[in-house]
């Protein structure tokens, strides 16, 4: 610190006014680097990992049959929450790798930002612009590298996908966080030939950093296949039983003394100046396998490299053989930014083994978890987006064996649908005790450690302060409510020896006063309800809730949570039937929108009186299969666009089954979800679509 600061310092301390957060790196300076990337609303490592809240993760279905020890993970949540989870999983032993290593082998992740430029919506009217810009979407993207690394499980590695517009500051917090000599290879990914669309030069690539965690690096080399032209430039020569090879060096540059500098039938090398690369007894035994090419005229002999022996050509850090997703491909999954399976099919193998952990931090598509499927690789997908999490389940049930989604049907491993920030409460009231208490504790952070002050047992501590979950399971308390007289007996128990805080936990209906807090002397007994969503006065950051996207172009924008909010349906009213729109040939089925209504606690003031403004997006399965009670996704109607045509979703309803599941979504994930009987649509027959439903 200058003399200036101190100076500066000891005036604010001494008129009482407020420190700025730029002082928080004066006075608790990071570890001293050569270089850094510094900016504004840059926080400490060690801030980030302790402020994050580990929200828990509900579960809400299992696809696939049950009795293993392991099943894949897709999780509906921030995944920077997610991740602090996940690490608590870690430390516990419950993510452990096909070689016994502790945490996660394998992280790819293709951040919002990194191809969004291509990404152009139905209408194709607006401009690519970062939702979160500058140094905040820095920020963003560190403090979940951050998790990631301590994730990884030592021998493991990171591939961070990105274009050409923010890679070289990535480039230097990923230098920060897992270090510079951690660095492995840049890999640029040729996605395209040529475009015409620029005023300059044209991009046609992307990059991808792939960093290891330690020093411990564990790769499988990857191969691609030679090109017909390098067959024919170098396999050039021929065995009489047809087979063919080219010629390498046995020799290398320079002098030496020993055998590799001896002559050996009657070839000395030292006379062009050079040594052999083998042992002579390495060379008998290569003649004697017929591996030795003896040219004419005396000239030094060569190896043969049989082509029918060679893997291919080492893959080196130019991709340009991996075409983007194509519209009409089999492995197309409908979602923007999608990566083909080819690529995320190098990384698997070239970093992990069967059995290892692979992580995507922005599944997206679900590229990366259908790849590791594949490859016998166990799978985490984490994703705030419902279409994400929907086009994934669709996915998953619908894989084929081959890369590109070819070749006979696949049948996935079990894989359990997580929430992690917005959960049923419905489900949680039906916990029994001790799983409820868990979860309670787990929501608001706290640390299971039960205690006694004063003859009251307290089950644990939140930010070092006593935490009571209130049993309202329990025969005595069924009916009973906290209420200030209750509070007041706790007080008269444990008194002043409780700290400065209590928190008491227990579902909102169990307290019968309205404030959040009480306070008896010097002691603040805070009343922690369930359903919640967190007050400012416990955290650092006020309460924020996931928002799903209304138009096609934010579909993946940056999106984060803070806290945890509970599934509250939404209030929806809608007219079905059939028209035949101005210009077109046939009937088409529609639903009109009447009313939709978001009964979530967190709101935005609306900006538009009587509109729609909570409305997502709507997701129709057109032949939805009642008995296996899977939704599969068929369609996606943005509310941006359904506003321009008066809140209606219009289909062909020869793409009909018996049934149509229609999922109505506001901004903060929560669903209403109606089953609509075809014959609501007229006097249609129902068609079978060809591809077949779980």
């Amino acid at each position: 610190m200058t003399p200036e600061q101190r100076k500066e310092l000891a005036r604010l301390l001494e008129k009482g006014e407020g420190i700025s957060p730029e002082w928080a790196r004066i006075l608790f300076p990071p570890e001293k680097r050569e270089y850094e990337l510094v900016y504004h609303g840059k926080d400490r490592e060690e801030d980030i990992i302790a402020d994050t809240l580990a929200v828990p993760l509900q579960p809400g279905r299992t696809f696939g049959l049950n009795g293993i020890d392991w099943h894949n993970m897709l999780i509906f949540g921030d995944n920077l929450q997610a991740m602090k989870t996940l690490l608590e999983m870690k430390r516990n032993g419950q993510l452990r790798n096909a070689d016994g290593s502790d945490g996660v082998r394998l992280v790819y992740i293709d951040p919002p930002f990194a191809t969004k430029q291509d990404f152009r919506g139905t209408e194709d009217q607006k401009a690519y612009q970062d939702k979160i810009a500058g140094a905040s979407f820095l920020e963003f993207l560190r403090k979940r590298l951050i998790l990631i690394r301590e994730l990884l499980s030592d021998n493991g590695a990171l591939y961070v996908h990105l274009d050409w517009r923010k890679c070289h500051y990535i480039k230097t917090i990923l230098d920060e966080v897992l270090g510079e000599a951690n660095f492995q290879n840049e890999i640029i990914w040729q996605r395209l030939s040529a475009r015409s669309d620029s005023h300059t030069y044209n991009h046609i690539h992307d990059v991808v950093y792939f960093y290891t965690k330690t020093g411990n690096l564990r790769f499988n080399v990857q191969y691609s296949e030679y090109s017909r032209e390098y067959i024919k430039k170098f396999y050039r020569y021929y065995d009489p039983d047809g087979r063919v090879f080219s010629i390498g060096d046995l020799t290398a540059r320079g002098l030496r003394n020993g055998e590799s500098g001896r002559p050996w039938r009657g070839v000395d090398p030292a006379r062009l100046g050079n040594h052999w690369k083998v042992k002579i007894s390495t060379l008998d035994q290569l003649d004697k396998q017929g591996k030795i090419y003896w040219p004419p005229s005396g000239k030094v002999p060569r190896l043969k490299q049989y082509l029918d022996e060679r893997h291919g050509r080492p893959l080196q850090s130019i991709w340009s053989d991996i075409s983007p997703v194509q519209f009409a491909s089999a492995e197309n999954a409908n979602y923007p930014t999608q990566k083909p399976e080819a690529l995320l099919e190098r990384v698997i193998k070239a970093s992990s083994d069967p059995g290892d952990l692979v992580l995507d931090a922005f599944a997206g598509a679900g590229t990366t978890l259908a790849v590791a499927e594949k490859l016998g690789r166990r799978w985490i997908g984490i994703d705030c987006g419902k279409l994400s999490i929907y086009t994934i389940q669709k996915r998953m049930l619908n894989l084929r064996e081959k890369i590109g989604n070819k070749g006979a049907k696949l049948e996935a491993k079990p894989f359990t649908l997580y929430n992690a920030g917005l959960y049923d409460f419905s489900t949680l009231k039906e916990l029994p005790w001790l799983n409820w208490r868990f979860f309670a504790l787990q929501l608001f952070g706290c640390r299971d450690a039960p205690h006694k002050i004063g003859g009251i047992l307290f089950d644990g501590y939140r930010q070092g302060q006593s935490v009571l979950v209130f049993n309202h399971m329990e025969t005595k308390h069924k009916g009973a409510c906290i209420s200030e007289e209750t509070i007041e007996e706790i007080h008269e128990a444990a008194g002043s020896r409780v700290g400065s805080k209590v928190f008491i936990v227990a579902p909102a209906l169990a307290f019968d006063f309205q404030q959040d807090y009480i306070d008896l002397d010097r002691v603040r007994y805070y009343a922690l309800r369930i359903p919640y969503s967190m007050i400012h006065e416990l955290h650092r950051q006020a309460f924020t809730a996931l928002k799903q996207p209304s138009d096609e172009m934010a579909v993946n924008d940056t999106v984060e949570a803070v806290g945890f909010d509970f599934i509250r349906t939404p209030e929806l009213k809608y007219k079905t039937g059939t028209e035949k729109a101005k210009g077109e040939f046939s009937e088409v089925g529609f639903i009109k929108i009447e009313t939709f209504k978001s009964e979530a606690a967190v709101r935005e003031p609306f900006k538009k009186k009587g509109t729609l403004e909570t409305l997502s997006m709507v997701m129709l399965d057109l032949d939805y299969n009642d008995a296996g009670k899977v939704f599969d996704l068929d369609a996606v109607y943005y509310a941006e666009a359904l506003e321009k045509v008066g809140w209606k979703v219009r289909f062909q309803t020869d793409q009909l089954g018996k049934k149509m599941m229609a999922v109505f979504l506001d901004i903060y994930g929560n669903e209403a979800r109606v089953l609509i009987d075809a014959a609501k649509f007229g006097e249609i027959k129902p068609k079978k679509k060809s591809r077949s439903k779980k």
